[in-house]
């Protein structure tokens, strides 16, 4: 699998993908996250144009996307519960998305984020059940509340000591 940073000829592929997400996540009991249209086009078109958003490719189809930002993140400056682990940089990922039946893609966009990042920060709606059990299953910590822009709520997640080289 070969990830890189995507370009605007992926839109439509990523997009796909975002969609094919939506689909599963309802098919799992998440009825409320990505809902009314989001991430919208100009969401995704931005990430692409700031060379935030990275693809996975394998057998020359894009069959993941997800964006990795550097920190801070404003969302994150303020959780309720236990806390971030330290306060130190980070890396964040948003917007995590995996074609049908494609196993083992999310992990690699972890381990990816790990080559530049020794903290990741990522976050999720509290119906997400297999995103959360994923993140445990990598070594993300479940941290707290934090509040989108919007207000609504996700849990956050917090994976230190993570960059490998």
């Amino acid at each position: 699998m070969v990830i890189r940073k995507s370009n605007i000829n992926d839109f439509e592929a990523i997009s796909r993908i975002f969609e094919k997400a939506k689909v599963y996540m309802r098919k799992n009991g998440n009825m409320l996250q990505w809902a009314d249209g989001y991430p919208y086009p100009e969401i995704i078109k931005k990430d692409i144009e700031t060379g935030v958003c990275h693809v996975c490719i394998e057998d020359n189809e894009i069959i993941g996307v997800f964006s990795l930002l550097d920190g801070p993140d404003p969302t994150y400056s303020l959780i309720i519960g236990n806390g971030w682990l330290n306060n130190d940089e980070y890396g964040v990922i948003h917007r995590i998305a995996v074609g049908e039946n494609r196993r083992g893609v999310a992990g690699e966009c972890i381990k990816y984020a790990q080559r530049f990042y020794d903290n990741i920060r990522i976050d999720t709606h509290r119906d997400n059940l297999p995103m959360r059990r994923f993140l445990s299953k990598h070594g993300f910590t479940e941290c707290g509340i934090i509040f989108l822009e919007n207000g609504d709520e996700r849990i956050a997640f917090h994976k230190e000591n993570a960059k490998t080289e």
